[in-house]
């Protein structure tokens, strides 16, 4: 018996690490080595394809000394994550706190990486290991140290992830009221300290007692203000600050000047500042009343998605039907949906006929027709047929589900582009406090009085906003990426739709990508002395266990010729990758594939099938040969041939022509023979054309192109043999009507085989990238002028207040824009 080459232990445990600046063989070796010298590691692999160590090592051993002894070494060591847990974060105000909520997560031991983003208020927390209970209540110790709340959120469990999305849904729009209900109150208060300074206009010298005014403002100021207390105290007390300590600061300074005048002045006419801070708190806390409002539309399309998902369905067991909750549901179980009914499960119909309403989830906007063995999807609405589903998938392993982890996923991540904003949001409150200061020294030194240098540094304080800034890239992710995902496009995350946008050449896979993927067999041409009947009995044989669409097309061929007539049993099959298949049908071998094979075998192909498949493929079919072994079992002679016909999908050349208009050029790339895709391609009008290229030469062919082109190259297919050329370009864009396998290496998903589906998507990013570059130019603008103007004692804090509560909701509402992209068919 084979011994294992390491024991294994329940004291070791295995972990991942990226490496990076390695060139050669040698540069793996001498990192095995480094790690293999750390104390209680028991072995260590290093792949340099892949540029990834593995490591077996004692429970003790810190990933702190794996990663000093790479480093030691010369490279540099990076922790791969192996599970993600998210948090709900509770008192951010803006981008400041997001960088000090991942910089706390960060720190705790056994962490890989945090992301927190600002607009949903969640936090996405890389792991080293399995999340456990101890781990969980170190994040949210950490959290709440760093002087905010978190609550762990379930990722796992489909039905009480979305229960939790229902119940924070809840929580925001009551949250929103209660803002809304403060926001009301507070302008009440305020109106009579700011009405003297409009009366004053139409001769009307009118003005509230000063006690008056205290009593009203001191409200404001402490009763509708306390939140801004107390968020900058837990700021301070993590030593830290945020937007929250600049309100408080600049408004508690308005607040206290006026107070000191008053007292200062007693009976007299002192001028009172009491209505600056009141406008200000109720002039922010309108802005966020504005900007919460935004922020839920710009996950409308996860709560959308979350309300497809019937809470409860109808089963039938022993001819019995009976309603039960959806968690009782397992697969291979038969659910019964009536018309009008949304489908709970995924499944394949097993009886009746409907029509079906994806559109939700497709995005296709007519029913489509279904019947017995097709698949169905949880969450589209069933027509007017009632339908009996055998039950595929649940829960978690819904294609519904999916798609919400997909969408939460992309929304969750961060831009490259984010980094600069996380530089320099961590640097912004002090930065702003520093020229507060220096502010109020300078004006003091100019000569000017007391009370109008500290005004003019409570303007400073409050005009600035790091909110705008934090705000900026994730309210356009999400609007992009939610307008994606209705519109049937799925993106992956931040850094595919960055990606998409600088798309110069997208290269198309043939079959099932432009065309149909369905093809039928239009010739079958047996060489002299073959029996045509029994050659096309033993081609579908061999091709019986397969799924490819040629297979199916000789599968149907023979039983239409057949007449009911069972097909010869094949043993043996096998697929030869990019060539065909072989079987042993009736004790003789045959295979069944390309011209390529045939002629890497050195087959020699009669006359008149050679000429007859050049005019075939000319014509724009494709072209297999039906090969026979002789006596040796070896291949000898060929027997038939096997021409298909595809048809090109209505939508190709509208999406070829499209992308023509947007500057991108197209190039089809494809396994089939040359004749068949140049016929499709001058049908496209596509110029650029490799044929008969195998799944790894297809993966080479796009790495050719970026070379080549200079540019960012797409790819988008739909088959197991496009996943190499998907995950080998810049963005692979995957039809979901093809192989998990395609949609794994993908960057964005489409949801139907729509090729025009493509230029929605790098429509999208496009429009999505731009409202990035707009709202990040306009925050840091509006900073960059706002604050050398109220310097310089150009803005009162009123306008000062106004202008910061309205900037973080100008730029949400700029990415909420996205929301009305349209298909232009």
């Amino acid at each position: 018996m084979n011994e294992p080459l390491v024991e294994e232990r329940p004291d070791t445990r295995v972990a991942e690490f990226e490496i990076h600046g390695m060139t050669c063989a040698s540069c793996a070796t001498r990192v095995e080595k480094a790690l293999a010298k750390v104390p209680g590691v028991a072995r260590a692999s290093v792949n340099l394809a892949t540029e990834k160590a593995t490591i077996e090592a004692q429970d003790g051993v810190a990933p702190e000394a794996l990663v000093s002894a790479v480093e030691k070494a010369g490279y540099e060591a990076v922790p791969v994550a192996t599970e993600t847990a998210a948090f709900a974060i509770g008192g951010m105000t803006c981008a400041s706190c997001a960088t000090r909520v991942e910089r706390a997560l960060a720190r705790v031991p056994g962490v890989a990486g945090a992301t927190v983003n600002l607009a949903t208020e969640q936090a996405t927390v890389n792991l080293r290991a399995p999340l456990t209970g101890d781990l969980s209540d170190q994040l949210v110790a950490a959290v709440k140290k760093a002087g905010y709340e978190a609550t762990p959120l379930a990722t796992e469990d489909f039905a009480a992830a979305s229960q939790e999305a229902d119940a924070r849904n809840a929580a925001a729009r009551d949250a929103t009221r209660r803002e809304w209900r403060a926001v009301l109150i507070s302008a009440v208060l305020t109106a009579p300290l700011v009405v003297p300074m409009f009366t004053r206009g139409f001769g009307i010298d009118w003005m509230l007692p000063a006690s008056v005014q205290l009593v009203l403002a001191s409200i404001v100021q402490f009763g509708f203000g306390a939140r801004f207390y107390r968020a900058a105290w837990r700021a301070l007390r993590a030593g830290a600050g945020n937007m929250d300590l600049l309100v408080a600061l600049g408004t508690s300074a308005a607040w206290g000047v006026s107070v000191y005048a008053m007292l200062a002045h007693p009976g007299e006419d002192a001028h009172l500042y009491f209505e600056a801070s009141a406008v200000v708190i109720t002039l922010v806390r309108f802005g966020k009343w504005l900007e919460a409002r935004a922020k839920r539309q710009t996950t409308d399309a996860i709560r959308a998605l979350n309300a497809l998902r019937p809470d409860r369905a109808r089963i039938r067991e022993d001819g019995v039907e009976r309603e039960v909750p959806l968690n009782a549901v397992r697969v291979s179980m038969v659910v019964v949906v009536r018309p009008g009914e949304r489908l709970p499960v995924d499944g394949v119909v097993l009886e009746g006929r409907t029509h079906i309403d994806e559109s939700l989830i497709t995005g296709e906007s007519l029913p489509v027709a279904k019947q017995p063995g097709d698949p169905v999807t949880a969450g589209s609405i069933n027509g007017e047929g009632a339908l009996a589903v055998r039950t595929t998938a649940i829960g978690a392993e819904t294609t519904l589900a999916r798609i919400i982890r997909l969408v939460e996923s992309a929304q969750a991540e961060k831009a490259p582009i984010q980094r600069l904003v996380d530089r320099v949001s961590a640097v912004f409150v002090p930065a702003i406090l520093i020229i507060a200061a220096i502010t109020l020294v300078g004006w003091l030194i100019a000569g000017a009085s007391a009370e109008t240098a500290i005004l003019n540094a409570v303007a400073v304080l409050v005009i600035a906003c790091p909110c705008a800034l934090g705000l900026a890239t994730p309210a356009a992710i999400m609007a992009g990426t939610g307008v994606a995902a209705r519109h049937g496009v799925l993106i992956k995350d931040a850094e595919a739709l960055e990606t998409a946008h600088n798309v110069s050449v997208v290269a198309f896979d043939k079959t099932g990508t432009l065309t149909l993927g369905q093809p039928s067999l239009t010739a079958f041409e047996t060489a002299d002395g073959v029996v045509r009947a029994a050659a096309l009995a033993s081609a579908a044989a061999v091709q019986q266990q397969s799924e490819h669409p040629l297979a199916k097309a000789v599968v149907k061929a023979f039983q239409a010729q057949a007449q009911g007539a069972a097909l010869p049993a094949a043993l043996h099959a096998r697929a030869v990758p990019g060539r065909g298949v072989e079987a042993e049908v009736d004790g003789r071998r045959y295979a069944l594939g390309s011209g390529r094979w045939l002629d890497e075998l050195g087959l020699a192909v009669p006359s008149e099938l050679k000429a007859r498949a050049q005019e075939l493929e000319a014509a724009g079919n494709t072209v297999s040969w039906l090969i026979g072994a002789g006596a040796t079992g070896e291949p000898d002679a060929v027997l038939a041939l096997l021409a298909f016909g595809d048809t090109v999908k209505p939508s190709s050349q509208e999406a070829i022509a499209r992308l023509k208009t947007m500057g991108i050029r197209s190039v089809l790339v494809t396994g089939d023979n040359a004749g068949s895709a140049a016929a499709v391609a001058a049908q496209l009008g596509i110029d650029d054309v490799h044929a008969q290229v195998l799944p790894d030469d297809k993966a080479r062919t796009i790495r050719d192109l970026k070379i080549r082109t200079g540019g960012i190259v797409a790819m988008a297919g739909d088959g197991i043999n496009d996943a190499p050329a998907l995950a080998a370009a810049d963005i692979g864009i995957a039809m979901a009507t093809g192989t998990d396998v395609a949609m794994h290496a993908a960057g964005i998903t489409l949801m139907r085989g729509d090729p025009a589906l493509v230029a929605a998507a790098i429509d999208i990013a496009r429009r999505t990238w731009r409202k990035i570059q707009q709202n990040l130019f306009w925050a840091f603008v509006y900073n960059l002028i706002g604050i050398p103007l109220a310097a310089f004692g150009l803005l009162n804090p009123m306008i000062a207040g106004a202008a910061m509560a309205f900037s973080s909701v100008s730029v949400v509402t700029n990415a909420l824009l996205l929301r009305t992209w349209r298909d232009k068919r």
